[in-house]
């Protein structure tokens, strides 16, 4: 359910993120037919098959890897797909991690609500968003998928209801007020949950790159 929520976001492989690059996305699929996908709907596509197979190039260094969504161990439900592999350190509870991140609604037809490379400092360069890896002030999908990634790694991760806002107070927030309104008023609709689509209603989707972290 969560996947098939998420067929409808565009392809969109980190566009700030100009090292990775989509090279032959290639769908299994049961029919012995196969038709040319498109690079903006080549992701699409895959999430709505029942095998799929991606090949990124990453540069530098030159080198290739086959990713696929995989469910993170004793996360909830929340699954990843590897963009880009890091290098550094794997953080841990207590520490200060910086990432930035698009955060997409499923509900929305991957609406964008938040990314941090909109939030800019007085040299109009994006600011990352910095917590505490285990402080709680984070919804547990973001904390689960960056604890268990190095440091320069890019990951796109797919965040069920359970594991995203339990509240409004959640990190990270919308600075726009419009946009918390319109993120809110969806995941929270009274209406709808009692209708039963809780289970689609908070679906997130959110690319993150860890660019940074601080011991504790």
């Amino acid at each position: 359910m969560i996947l098939q929520c998420f067929a409808a976001l565009q392809c969109s492989i980190v566009p700030h993120h100009p090292t990775v690059r989509l090279v032959h996305p290639k769908i299994i699929s049961p029919t012995p037919s196969s038709s040319t996908i498109t690079r903006r709907g080549a992701l699409s596509a895959a999430l709505t098959s029942t095998t799929f197979t991606l090949i990124l190039t990453l540069t530098p260094p030159s080198k290739s890897a086959i990713a696929e969504f995989s469910e993170l161990p004793k996360s909830g439900g929340v699954k990843a797909l590897e963009l880009r592999l890091g290098d550094g350190e794997v953080p841990a509870d207590g520490d200060q991690v910086a990432v930035h991140y698009y955060g997409r609604l499923a509900a929305k037809q991957g609406w964008r609500f938040d990314s941090t490379y909109d939030h800019k400092d007085e040299n109009g360069e994006p600011i990352p968003f910095v917590f505490v890896i285990g402080s709680g002030k984070v919804i547990s999908g973001i904390e689960t998928a960056v604890k268990s990634m190095k440091v320069g790694g890019v990951r796109r991760v797919v965040i069920p209801p359970s594991q995203g806002y339990q509240n409004t107070s959640q990190e990270p927030v919308p600075p726009n007020f419009f946009d918390r309104q319109r993120l809110f008023t969806t995941i929270f609709n009274p209406t709808r949950l009692a209708n039963g689509e809780g289970s689609t209603l908070g679906t997130l989707v959110f690319d993150i790159e860890l660019v940074s972290m601080r011991r504790k």
